[in-house]
Parts: C-alpha cells; structure tokens; sequence
C-alpha cells in the first residue's frame, strides 16, 4: 500500500539518514570474502550448458547454432572449448537454447583528451573516453508518443573506437525460462575489438555473475545477466533480461521534444487550462522516480563492493517512458563493464587496465591508502550519478535544443566550477530553464542542496548512495 503522499511505500524507508553523510564520516565495517572471490568466473566468457557452484569444468567443442528468426544473417561458427572457475549464479551457456531477432542498436567508443573535462554525461572508459550510442533502438510500442516521436530516440554518433557492440532482441528457447524476452550484446572478437574488447565483456560478465551471486535477493534495478556464450569468431554473447527498450537519456530526448512541439502548437494544445500544470507534475514524480530507482541500484553495488563507473543517462534502461505509467516505472542499471572490484584490503588489485584511470585520479586526489581509494572510488560514483540528476533535471524541462549534456556540463564544471547557487542565478535569468529551476526549487531548494553535495569537489564530503535515497528530494516528499 502506498503511503499518504501517494508514493510508493519503496520510496519511504523505515531508516532514516541525515541528509548527507560523508565518506570519511562513515564506518565502513568490510570484511575479506575470499570464498567469494574464487567463486568469480575468470576473464573469458566460455560456452557450457550452464554455469553452476560445482567448480571448474573442462568443456567440450559442439557444433552449436542459435536460431535466428527475421533476417539476421550473421557469421556464427562451432563455440571453443576453455577452462574456467565457475560461479554461483545459474547462467545459461548453450547456444541452441536462446533465439536471436533484429538488431535494435549499436554502442560505440571515441577517445577523448583529459583536458575536455571532467567526466561527461555521457560516459564510459574513466575520464579517457566517451561511450556513446550511434544508433538508437527501433521502438514498436503502444505509448503516448507518436511514431514521429519515437523516430527521433536516436542518439546522434560523436565517432566510433575498435569497440563496437551490438544489440539484439531475442528469446530463451529450451527449459525453465522459456519463452523468457532477453537481449543479447555483442562484443567483438579480438580480430575486430583487441583485447579489450574481451576484457570489457569479461569484466560484465564477472560483474553480474558476483552482484546476482552476492546475496538471496538481487536488485530489482541491476539488469540480470540470464547467459551468454562465445562464437568461433571470438564475438562475446551477453544475454539480458528484457527490462525494456528505452533508456533515460530517449526519455529526456522524446520529452524535450515533446515540449517543443507543444509549444509550437500554443493555445490550440492547451485547450485545459490544468493540463500544463498536471503534466509538469506527473513529469517531476516520474524524473524523481527515475532517479530513485537508479540509486538503488547504485546503492546495492556499493554494498556488494563494487563500483559501476559508467553511469550516465544511457546506462539506465526503462520498462516506460508513459509519464502516466509512472507507478510501474522500474530503471534498471547496465552496461558493467567497466565495473571495478573494490573489497579490501586491496581495492587496486585485480582490476586490470579498465580502472587504471580511477586509480591514477584517487591518487591525484589525495587518496592512498586502500580504504581512501575505496572511499574515492564511491564518490566518483556519487558524482557520475549527480551529473544523471543534472541531466534529469534539466533536459525533460526544457525545449529541445535549449540545452544538451555536453553544454550542461560545460555549464557546470568549466563555467561555473561546480557553483550551484551562482548556476541557479544564472538560470533564473532565463525564462526557457524556468522549468527546471523550479524543478530543483521544490522543499525550498532541496534539489539544488542535494545537487551540490553529490558534485562536491571534495570527493571525501560527497554523500554515500543511501544517504541520497534518504534525501528528503529523492523520496518525494517534495512533490507534496
């Protein structure tokens, strides 16, 4: 049952924090899991039947093909044969039992200098390079946007790297789960990605395998891994739960747009003098709820030690982008590839060239030891997830074109050095940001005070994930 705010009761914890709660003010108490961490698979993605507790297993070639239906028409030869540690987690490796349908999208990698900024909305590979998406999802739902709307949920290609990753829809087609919706992500083989392309799909595969082995209950708001397997070509096959087509950043997109063309249309849209009002408040309760959900699952990796590193708008995948269906709105985080492990004592080991950047940042931070660069790997988690909230705040409000990441940004972190109050002054001057302001306004600024602290430059006064979601923005009570 809901509360009396009419929030959902997973809004409202039973524990209360203070509004923020500093790394170096909170007792960790971290413990060595060593049987755990031998329980991890090890750096390649293999291709049994399935992963199970029983220890390493020595595998067979097989001719195995998956069926594709649609017009796929892709190079897949017999799966190779390697050892490996296995993992608790139950995963389904066998090739004949998934079903492979039409590409939805693409990922791709552009190397960017450390002089262009800090860390950019949209983001992956540390400080060094950008992970954008150069080719949208194909969208066939019945929602509330037009078809000309959904047309436009591509994300514009900023350039390509050797890492290039597909997406496909598919379906598990043998045993318990079948009929069960996945998509697959692709990454290249080594001819084609190097070898980082087999270290980013290890490293995703080790991730989700730990979190979904980590405890009974896996977050509703991590993407599930469900299999994968590896093809004679080298390509690395990742099999995911179906949560949705939609990310957060075709959310801000299609809403931004939306509004431009609303006001295009003027009074004739308008008929219901209430109907802008209710919609500003339906949009609020959604973006509000987005980002609940994406904390929650940042705050159950945390808690399972480890770091996303990647968090931007188009990690957060949505079962809706309806702001009406916002009562059944479940974001879910993915893209871990760039995951880092940070257990004690030695959060730096093991982490491989992927986390090099972080390490290299903590230390320039003032973080040496390994509790303070556990500590600063949190809060450069804490401050990706800020620049989420900026983007959530900002871009859904306004009219498309009035502002982007990359000038949101900019605006941020060059122009006004992560002043919020001097950046709230300069919106205020600005009738098309008047939204958004507003937005960050409500609980008398209790936006932009929880803004400010999550993009605190000093990494240790950053809050930690749980104190955000105890924030009292983030459980909606503003809204009220």
């Amino acid at each position: 049952m809901g509360s009396h705010t009419g929030l959902p009761d997973k809004l409202y914890p039973s524990v209360f924090y203070p509004p923020f709660a500093p790394l170096h003010r909170v007792c960790v108490c971290v413990c060595v899991r060593e049987r755990e961490r031998e329980r991890e698979t090890t750096m390649m993605l293999t291709a049994p039947d399935c992963f199970s507790a029983s220890g390493a297993l020595s595998l067979s070639s097989r001719d195995k093909f998956p069926r594709f239906f649609g017009r796929s028409n892709l190079n897949i030869g017999k799966t190779t044969t390697r050892m490996f540690q296995c993992c608790k987690a139950s995963l389904i490796t066998n090739p004949e039992s998934f079903e492979v349908g039409r590409l939805v999208g693409s990922y791709g990698f552009m190397n960017v200098t450390r002089d262009f900024g800090l860390k950019l909305i949209y983001l992956m590979l540390d400080r060094e390079k950008l992970y954008c998406s150069y080719s949208g999802p194909q969208f066939g739902l019945d929602v509330e946007y037009s078809s000309e709307d959904m047309g436009r949920l591509r994300v514009q290609d900023v350039g390509e790297g050797s890492v290039k990753i597909r997406l496909y829809e598919g379906r598990i087609t043998q045993g318990p789960l079948r009929g069960t919706p996945v998509i697959f992500k692709v990454y290249p083989g080594q001819q084609v990605g190097g070898v980082e392309a087999d270290m980013m799909a290890a490293n995703e595969l080790n991730a989700h395998a730990f979190l979904q082995s980590s405890s009974k209950t896996v977050s509703q708001n991590l993407q599930i891994l469900l299999g994968g397997f590896e093809m004679k070509t080298g390509e690395q096959w990742l099999a995911f739960r179906n949560g949705g087509k939609y990310s957060a950043a075709d959310y801000a997109k299609v809403t931004s747009e939306r509004m431009s063309k609303d006001s295009a249309l003027g009074e004739k849209k308008l008929w219901n003098p209430f109907e802008q009002e209710e919609t500003i408040k339906r949009r609020r309760y959604f973006v509000i709820k987005l980002l609940h959900g994406a904390l929650c699952g940042l705050a159950y990796m945390h808690d399972h030690e480890r770091l996303h590193q990647s968090l931007g708008p188009s990690s957060v995948v949505l079962n809706t982008v309806v702001e009406k269906d916002a009562a059944y709105l479940v974001p879910r985080l993915r893209d871990l590839a760039f995951s880092v492990d940070i257990r004690y004592p030695k959060p730096e080991e093991g982490s491989g060239t992927l986390s090099e950047g972080l390490w290299r940042r903590a230390s320039a931070a003032g973080a040496f030891t390994p509790m303070e660069k556990r500590a600063f790997g949190i809060a450069d988690d804490i401050y990706e997830a800020g620049l989420l909230f900026a983007y959530l705040a900002f871009i859904p409000f306004c009219e498309a074109g009035i502002m982007d990441s990359l000038s949101l940004q900019r605006l941020l972190e060059s122009t006004f050095k992560l002043d919020l109050e001097a950046i709230r002054e300069y919106c205020l001057a600005d009738d098309r940001l008047l939204e958004a302001v507003n937005f960050l306004d409500l609980g008398n600024g209790a936006g932009w005070e929880l803004l400010q602290a999550m993009l605190n430059p000093d990494f240790r006064n950053r809050p930690i994930a749980e104190a955000v979601l105890n924030h009292r923005f983030m459980t909606g009570s503003v809204l009220f």
